[in-house]
C-alpha cells in the first residue's frame, strides 16, 4: 500500500474519531443541562409546596360555613379513613364557636363495612386568619379514633363548594409528608362545571392535582 493511501486512511480515522468526540461532548452538555433544568423545576416546585405558604380564604365566615356538606372528592392520609358517603354539618354556637357532627362508611379489619359517626370542636390560634383553624374530633364509637387536625378552609363560596386542607406531617423542606383534604358541595349530586375548575385550580394551587378521588354519595349513611 502507496504511503499517499496510508496517509488517506490515517486521516479518515482521525476525522472519524474528531465527529465522534464532538458528538459524545454534545450529549454530555445536553445530559447535564437537563440535570440543571430538573433540579431547578424541583426547586422550584418544593417552594410553592411549602405548606405555610398555601393561602386560605380571606376573612372566612363560620356563620356563612355553617350547614350540610356533602364530599365530592377526598385525597387520603395515611391509615384509616372515611371511604365514602361523607357528609358533615356544622353548627355555630351562641358564643361563636363552630362545631361539627360527620358521617361516613368505613372498613374496619379489612372485612367489617360501617357507617362512623364523628364529633368535632374548631377553634381559631390565630384570629387574624379565621380560614387555618384547628380541629378535636371524637369517633363516636369505642373502634373509631380520636385526634387533631389542622383544618384549613382553602376556599369556599359558602353556597355551592368549600375546599377544607389538612397537614398532619411535614417534611424537612416545608412541604407535606402525610396529609388530607377534601372537596365539599352542598348538594350530594355535585359540582356544575364552572365550579369543578375553580376547584381544580385550587387543587393545583395546593400541589394534589391528580391526587383526588371521587367520593360515592348513594345515601348509605
Amino acid at each position: 500500500m502507496t504511503n499517499e493511501k496510508w496517509k488517506t486512511r490515517l486521516l479518515l480515522f482521525i476525522n472519524s474519531n474528531s465527529v465522534q468526540l464532538r458528538h459524545e461532548r454534545m450529549e454530555y452538555y445536553r445530559f447535564a443541562l437537563l440535570v440543571v433544568f430538573l433540579s431547578y423545576i424541583e426547586r422550584c416546585w418544593s417552594s410553592s409546596c411549602v405548606v405555610d405558604s398555601f393561602t386560605v380564604k380571606q376573612d372566612f365566615d363560620p356563620k356563612k360555613y355553617a350547614g350540610k356538606w356533602y364530599a365530592q372528592q377526598k385525597k387520603d392520609p395515611e391509615g384509616l379513613f372515611l371511604q365514602d358517603n361523607i357528609s358533615a354539618e356544622y353548627i355555630i354556637g351562641e358564643d361563636g364557636t363552630m362545631t361539627a357532627s360527620s358521617k361516613g362508611r368505613v372498613t374496619l379489619f379489612g372485612f367489617w363495612v360501617v357507617c362512623a359517626d364523628m364529633a368535632a370542636q374548631y377553634t381559631v390560634p390565630d384570629p387574624s386568619t379565621p380560614g387555618k383553624m384547628f380541629m378535636n374530633y371524637q369517633g363516636l364509637a369505642s373502634y373509631l379514633s380520636s385526634g387533631g387536625d389542622n383544618y384549613w378552609i382553602i376556599d369556599t363560596d359558602y353556597d355551592n363548594y368549600a375546599i377544607t386542607y389538612a397537614c398532619r406531617t411535614l417534611k424537612d423542606d416545608g412541604t407535606c409528608d402525610d396529609g388530607y383534604a377534601i372537596v365539599f358541595s352542598r348538594n350530594p349530586r355535585g359540582l356544575p362545571p364552572a365550579i369543578q375548575r375553580i376547584v381544580r385550580q385550587k387543587q393545583e394551587e395546593i400541589c394534589l392535582t391528580g391526587q383526588f378521588k371521587p367520593v360515592l354519595q348513594s345515601g348509605a349513611c
